[in-house]
């Protein structure tokens, strides 16, 4: 829970970082600096004055923008970007996870018809990597 809090100020840095990459679509860029001003606003569907249930929905919403960035833009982008530990696009998976099991149905709705799913043609589909990950795999074992 308290990573959770702890990774929004580097989600909020990529998101600015991801702004001025020419590579990032405009309409991308709109709805990532939307995420930004939701998540800096102390005012939003859950005020941020309460203690860690008010930065829950702002992670979720930056995670879901940051998603649907990375169905349109290759992945590899938002990696060079980013100067956390790990992989970012796990984390970013794991974050809207956990930040929607966190809120209640109906706030998860209202987020997410914010951020819909961009339309992509069946050319795209075939061009775009392979699918974001919720789960890790389970780790091979190397023979000795």
């Amino acid at each position: 829970m308290t990573n959770l809090l702890l990774v929004i100020p580097n989600l909020l840095l990529l998101s600015a970082r991801l702004m001025v990459d020419p590579r990032v679509p405009a309409k991308e860029r709109l709805l990532v600096a939307g995420a930004i001003v939701y998540a800096i606003m102390p005012f939003d569907l859950i005020p941020d004055m309460i203690p860690f249930v008010g930065q829950v929905d702002d992670a979720y919403l930056i995670a879901l923008t940051l998603l649907r960035l990375m169905s349109v833009t290759e992945p590899h982008v938002v990696r060079e970007h980013w100067r956390g530990g790990g992989d970012v696009v796990e984390l970013i998976g794991a974050t809207a996870l956990l930040a929607g099991r966190l809120l209640p149905r109906r706030m998860r709705r209202i987020l997410t018809s914010r951020v819909e799913s961009p339309r992509v043609s069946s050319e795209q589909k075939s061009s775009m990597a392979v699918p974001l990950l919720i789960e890790r795999p389970a780790a091979e074992s190397k023979p000795v």
